[in-house]
């Protein structure tokens, strides 16, 4: 197995980028800030952590976010979530003063789906592990357990996405239509018409007050 937090040589050869090099901040920072959280967010053993708030939803570091931004991509990544943890993957985000990032960018769900209550919310398990959070359920439903490590990929290549966890796909979607304006304007997001809207903008990382692990997390521009 590949050391974590490194490109193989092919990886680097296809186009390939770190986004975490396993050892500092570099290259994030707190959404809508121009800084990494000085609390909240720790990196130890080649592991990006964000510490549980005691059960406080709002979060000990708040949401993070690349400080680079991107359009067509594709993403990997392992997460880890502690037993009834609540997390999330934003791609295409924007920053607007005042609101939070799940306004405007498309969430990848992590939870402890046997632990957590929002596993039973929602419609059709559209809030569990791997879904687009709130719209569309990941089905397949792949996610091994809380303590484990869980590998994801998210495809973003114009209006069509995909996301893949632990080696299957487990939904597909395409933004900018008929149809995905239509599912939006019966979803919470309906007063938000930037919602999954901008063609490019930030990877984010979701601090929703309880533990996760992030390693190996890594890019490629199409």
């Amino acid at each position: 197995m590949d050391a974590p937090n490194t490109l193989t040589p092919a990886e680097r050869a296809d186009g390939w980028t770190l986004l975490f090099d396993g050892e500092t901040a570099a290259g994030w920072r707190g959404y809508n800030d121009e800084d990494f959280p000085d609390t909240g967010w720790t990196i130890e053993d080649g592991v990006l952590t964000i510490e549980g708030a005691g059960g406080g939803v709002s979060g000990s570091g708040g949401d993070i976010i690349t400080t680079e931004t991107y359009g067509d991509f594709v993403l990997k990544l392992e997460w880890k979530i502690s037993e009834g943890g609540n997390s999330g993957i934003f791609y295409r985000a924007i920053e607007q003063p005042d609101q939070p990032i799940y306004w405007s960018a498309p969430e990848m769900q992590i939870l402890d789906n046997a632990n957590h209550p929002d596993a039973g919310r929602g419609e059709n398990g559209n809030r569990k592990a791997g879904s687009l959070y709130d719209l569309i359920p990941a089905d397949p439903q792949t996610f091994s357990g809380h303590g484990e490590w869980q590998d994801v990929m998210i495809v973003v290549e114009g209006g069509h996405v995909e996301h893949w966890l632990n080696g299957q796909k487990v939904l597909e979607y395409e933004t900018w239509t008929p149809g995905w304006y239509r599912m939006i304007r019966d979803s919470k997001f309906r007063t938000h018409p930037e919602f999954g809207d901008a063609r490019e903008g930030h990877i984010g990382l979701q601090d929703h007050g309880t533990t996760a692990h992030f390693r190996n997390i890594k890019i490629k521009e199409l």
